[in-house]
C-alpha cells in the first residue's frame, strides 16, 4: 500500500503530494517543519511537537492558521489512512504561493507525511557511535526551518569517516546541537546539555526530566575539549531515541565502550514510552 499524505486539504498519495512552483517553500527555503514518531502506533508527544511547530513559526514570522487541535486532528487522520505500522510523521509548513517571488501573501501551506519508522544499526545502541564535529552558527536555532543545505553537506562529510552525526561547534568554540540531535555530557553523576544556541529537542525535554534526582543537571555551555574529556557522551533525538557516542572525531570518549549511566537512561526511556504508549488514548 502507498504511503498517504495530507496535502493543503486533501490527503492523496505520495507519488501526487505537490505544492506549486511558485511556493515560498520552493522557492525562498521558507518554511518550518517537525518530526515526530509513533510509539505502539501512537504519536504519544504530539502536543510537544506542535507547540514547537507554533514557535518555530513565530521565530520565521510565518503565519500559522490552522488552530493546533486541527494540526493534531489531521496528523490522527493521515495515520488512519497509512498501513498500521510504527511510523515516523513529518508536518510542513511553507510560505505559501507568491507572485512577486518573495512577498509572504499571509496564505501558508500544510503538509502532513507518514511513512514507515525508520530502523537503525543495532551496532549503535549496543556498541555506541561515532559523531564529528564542524564549525557553523546557525542563524535562528529556535526555528526548526526547513533550510539544511548545511546539515546535508556536513552529514556527506560524517559519513566520509564513518560517523553518523555532524555536531556544530560555533565560531567561539562552544558545542551546539548535532544536525537532527542534541548532545549530552556526563561527568560522574553530573549530566550536561547546551541551552543556548540550539533547537531544544523533544527527546531532549523528556530525557531531561527523567533525569531530574538521579542526576545533577546542568544546562550550560560546553567546550569541545570539555565534551571529549567526558566520562560519557550521547545524542538524542526524535528517530534515533538514545544513541551512546564513543567517539568524537578521533577522540576516544571515557572507555570506548556505551556507559552504564548512559544505559540507565536508555532504559528508563525505553520503559517511559512503553507506558505511555499503552495506556494513552
Amino acid at each position: 500500500m502507498a504511503n498517504v499524505y495530507y496535502v493543503d486539504g486533501k490527503f492523496v498519495p505520495a507519488a501526487e503530494a505537490a505544492f506549486p512552483i511558485n511556493d515560498l517553500g520552493l522557492l525562498r527555503g521558507y518554511g518550518v517543519f517537525d518530526f515526530m514518531r509513533t510509539y505502539n502506533g501512537k504519536v504519544i508527544f504530539i502536543q510537544d511537537h506542535i507547540e514547537r511547530l507554533a514557535r518555530s513559526a513565530r521565530e520565521i514570522g510565518l503565519a500559522l492558521p490552522w488552530p493546533q487541535a486541527e494540526i493534531i486532528r489531521l496528523v490522527g487522520e493521515t495515520l488512519k489512512r497509512n498501513d498500521p505500522v510504527e511510523s515516523s510523521v513529518r508536518i510542513l509548513v511553507t510560505g505559501g504561493s507568491s507572485p512577486d517571488f518573495i512577498t509572504p501573501q499571509g496564505k501558508p501551506r500544510l503538509a502532513i507525511m507518514v511513512t514507515p519508522l525508520s530502523r537503525y544499526p543495532a551496532a549503535w545502541y549496543s556498541e555506541g557511535a561515532k559523531v564529528i564535529t564542524v564549525r557553523h552558527n546557525r542563524p535562528i536555532p529556535g526555528a526548526k526551518s526547513i533550510d539544511y543545505i548545511r546539515a546535508i553537506l556536513v552529514l556527506a562529510e560524517a559519513r566520509e569517516k564513518a560517523a553518523i552525526e555532524a555536531v556544530y561547534v560555533d565560531s567561539e568554540g562552544w558545542v551546539r546541537e548535532g544536525t537532527t540531535s542534541n548532545i549530552f555530557a556526563i561527568f560522574g553523576g553530573t549530566l550536561v546539555t547546551p541551552g543556548e544556541g540550539i533547537l531544544s529537542g523533544i527527546t531532549r525535554q523528556k530525557v531531561l526530566g527523567l533525569a531530574e534526582g538521579n542526576y545533577t543537571v546542568q544546562i550550560r555551555d560546553l567546550q569541545r575539549g570539555e565534551l571529549v574529556a567526558a566520562d560519557e557522551v550521547f545524542i538524542t533525538s526524535s528517530n534515533r531515541l538514545i544513541v551512546p557516542i564513543v567517539q568524537v572525531d578521533e577522540d576516544g570518549i571515557g572507555t570506548g565502550k556505551p556507559g552504564e549511566r548512559t544505559r540507565a537512561l536508555m532504559q528508563t526511556f525505553a520503559e517511559y514510552t512503553a507506558q505511555l504508549s499503552a495506556t494513552r488514548e
